[in-house]
């Protein structure tokens, strides 16, 4: 149990947006984004310079904005012969762990396992085969029930606000085209974890008398947590399988690899708000923060009247955009902050909010503040940065829950070492 007084003290990510990016780049370099540049998922991995090896239409991606050195980085200048791979269902859960190291970091696209051609030319032979086989496709057609027993889960499975209001029951079943859907299923944590031990096998990690490196970041908690909640059938029954799934890994792996010479880590990148919803029904407080209509008001005030987009955006609880240019026009952009903090900290839900002018002045004893400040690096422009109040999360839609804000249940996080 994470809570404080519950067993094993939890680890806690100490930066302000608990996202996917941001937290994958401080897991394995030791530094916060304001260090490692990964401010937000948006500015993240993404990276038009490159192409995706195998689907030149789909979205590149590289380290390009990671700033600094990671573990990887370490091993390699003490040992030139250590070798990395990284797989993950997302690119910037396989990229951010490894930093700019052009290793093997391979991540799950339109139903195949490939990278961008910042890593490599052209994909293994070893990862076409396995690719070839498939296993997502012999998912078509079948259901995904529950593991143990109705009696084993005490959570309801009867919330209609689960899941945007459709499929919220058990059992749940695969779509045709499996191979694209898995994603939203636990069973991608299986291909995962089978994935990087195909890759262990074929790459001969761990067994030539160097220290190597295996990142493999798990998705599927993600995905239930944003389409089912914390409080759900859907998340225990998660939780159970990975449970075993990583029992199997380990085992196969340790016949791969001596036993006595693997450092194990688990760890997480954030946790999961609950659904207001349910929140609402045990009498709690909670709810969704909207800044869109704010930004879009930002946005159309000054792109009309200096006939040009500042491009101004907002991702959980940040807005920030092109200040400097703004503040080549004569704006005086203090004022700009301050008045859009007024009507940001208006909103049901905002506890705090920052600009960077504030921020400065916070003192030591603001936590929240200091969150920010390891989130922010040196020279980012940006408007204002937001706090939401126990029980809110930053979202303008209602057809899932989320994380990213700086509250116990986003900042919390498993920590194991073996």
């Amino acid at each position: 149990d994470p809570r404080p007084g519950h067993g094993v003290p939890p680890g806690e990510q100490d930066h302000a947006i608990t996202e996917t990016a941001p937290g994958h780049s401080t897991l394995l370099s030791g530094r916060s984004p304001a260090s490692t540049g990964i401010v937000t998922n948006g500015l993240g991995v993404a990276d038009p310079a490159t192409r995706i090896l195998g689907d030149p239409d789909a979205p590149g991606a590289s380290p390009a904005r990671f700033r600094g050195s990671a573990l990887f980085d370490w091993l390699r200048a003490a040992d030139s012969g250590s070798r990395a791979l990284s797989v993950s269902r997302k690119d910037r859960g396989a990229i951010l762990p490894i930093g700019r190291a052009r290793e093997d970091v391979y991540w799950y696209v339109g139903g195949r396992w490939t990278t961008s051609d910042y890593y490599r030319a052209s994909l293994p032979s070893w990862l076409t085969a396995y690719d070839a086989r498939s296993g997502a496709r012999a998912l078509a057609g079948r259901a995904w029930d529950l593991l143990l027993p109705d009696s084993a889960y005490s959570e309801p499975d009867s919330e209609p606000y689960e899941n945007g209001g459709k499929d919220f029951l058990f059992p749940h079943r695969f779509p045709a085209d499996s191979a694209r859907s898995v994603i939203d299923f636990p069973w991608m944590d299986s291909l995962t974890l089978d994935l990087a031990l195909e890759g262990v096998r074929q790459l001969g990690l761990g067994r030539d008398g160097h220290t190597d490196l295996l990142s493999i970041s798990l998705s599927s908690t993600d995905a239930v947590g944003h389409a089912y909640g914390p409080d759900s059938w859907e998340m225990h029954d998660q939780v159970l399988r990975v449970d075993r799934w990583l029992g199997q890994f380990l085992d196969s792996l340790a016949r791969l690899v001596p036993g006595d010479s693997i450092v194990f880590a688990l760890t997480a990148d954030h946790g999961v708000t609950p659904y207001p919803e349910d929140l609402a029904a045990h009498h709690e407080p909670g709810g969704r923060i909207g800044l869109k209509p704010l930004v879009a008001r930002l946005n159309a005030a000054y792109d009309h009247r200096f006939a040009m987009r500042f491009g101004f955006r907002t991702e959980a609880g940040l807005i920030y955009g092109d200040v400097a240019a703004l503040r080549a026009r004569g704006v005086d952009v203090d004022s700009v902050a301050r008045a859009t903090a007024t009507e940001m900290r208006a909103l049901d839900g905002v506890a705090e909010v920052y600009t960077p002018r504030s921020i400065a002045a916070a003192s030591d004893a603001d936590s929240n503040a200091g969150r920010w400040k390891r989130q922010l690096p040196d020279g980012f422009e940006w408007m204002v940065a937001g706090v939401a109040k126990a029980g809110y999360q930053w979202s303008d839609g209602t057809a899932s829950t989320s994380h990213g804000t700086t509250n116990s249940t986003d900042v919390l996080i498993p920590m194991a070492f073996w």
